[in-house]
């Protein structure tokens, strides 16, 4: 089978691949071919040929020939490569154009940090797109749109995950957030310590100076604050920006808010009184939602949101007043001993 079949795409990863086939309990002449990563499967199949079998996400096959049964049959030809900055300027260039929600930089990189940093806060500040990046040990970005992992994890097969490592679950984790999420306390998955123990001074310091920080508690490793890189607070810019939870629902909103009016206005409501207000009223309904699921607080639709007339005939303008919702995450205690 290691003839006809090979990893979709390079990386070590692929070689979690297994392949297992096994007659088919309706037709014995027939084959249940299965695509496992990990022990799981991903993919299934039922063929009475290696010419039948298509190619799927994980892995490509070809040939021609008859098939036998096999318990497992692992791939092992997958190798990390080692990527140039021309094909991260490239693959930015590409990802530009497409929806995403967080990415994450995988490198030690110096010049590689910058760039992506420097790309992340001009799709936010420039393009108005509401996305984020997590990289390791870069708290200098200095950004809401920058989540900086200061250390490490090990997991229980004794695995020790460096920061840079520890941005691929960041990033996952960062991504499927909810709006009214805080992953405040958030165990990483298959973790029992911390790989960079920091003590309580060292983790207050590192949260101050905007940094993602895991903590060891009972056989687990937890993060300690969800905060991203931002520090400079301004009169116009709080420090609330600092938190993720905030930054996400502040996000949502601007994304959510194009959304509505791109697929329900542009071009197909007049740019009027009317129009402005089925717009506001459907924005304050969205709004309400946000409120009912604890993802902002105190929202007045009657002061609270206006839709006025942009420059331009064909343009309007959106003011939003909304306070996010964050999470408990300091509780402080009096005690009385008698």
């Amino acid at each position: 089978m290691e003839q006809i079949s090979s990893i979709t795409y390079g990386g070590v990863r692929g070689n979690d691949l297994t392949i297992v086939i096994s007659a088919n309990m309706n037709e014995p002449e027939r084959f249940d071919v299965s695509t496992l990563l990990a022990g799981k499967e991903v993919h299934k199949q039922t063929v009475s040929n290696i010419g039948q079998l298509q190619s799927n996400a994980f892995v490509t096959f070809t040939g021609e020939g008859t098939l036998t049964t096999a318990a497992s049959l692992p791939l092992t030809s997958g190798e990390d490569g080692t990527s140039t900055n021309q094909e991260h300027a490239d693959f930015l260039s590409k990802l530009e154009v497409l929806d995403f929600n967080t990415v994450g930089l995988i490198s030690d990189d110096a010049t590689l940090k910058s760039v992506y940093s420097a790309y992340i806060k001009r799709l936010r500040d420039v393009e108005g797109k509401k996305v984020q990046l997590v990289l390791s040990n870069y708290p200098s970005a200095d950004h809401e749109g920058v989540i900086s992992v200061k250390n490490g994890v090990v997991l229980a097969d004794g695995t020790s995950l460096t920061p840079k490592q520890a941005v691929a679950w960041t990033a996952g984790a960062t991504a499927g957030a909810n709006l009214n999420e805080s992953l405040t306390f958030r165990a990483y998955d298959d973790a029992v310590d911390v790989n960079g123990r920091l003590t309580h001074t060292e983790t207050e310091a590192a949260l101050r100076n905007g940094e993602f920080v895991f903590t060891a508690s009972s056989n687990r490793a937890l993060v300690e604050q969800d905060v991203n890189t931002f520090r400079s607070v301004t009169p116009d810019k709080a420090r609330h920006f600092a938190k993720n939870r905030v930054v996400r629902v502040l996000d949502g909103i601007a994304n959510d808010m194009k959304r509505i009016f791109e697929s329900y206005y542009i071009g197909k409501v007049n740019n009027n009184e009317d129009g402005r207000s089925l717009f506001r009223s459907q924005c304050v309904t969205y709004l309400k939602q946000l409120q009912n699921i604890g993802a902002i607080q105190n929202f007045d639709s009657k002061t609270d949101i206006t839709v006025l007339p942009g420059n331009e005939t064909d343009s309007i303008l959106i003011e939003v007043q909304v306070q996010p919702v964050d999470s408990v995450e300091k509780v402080y205690m009096k005690v009385k001993v008698v």
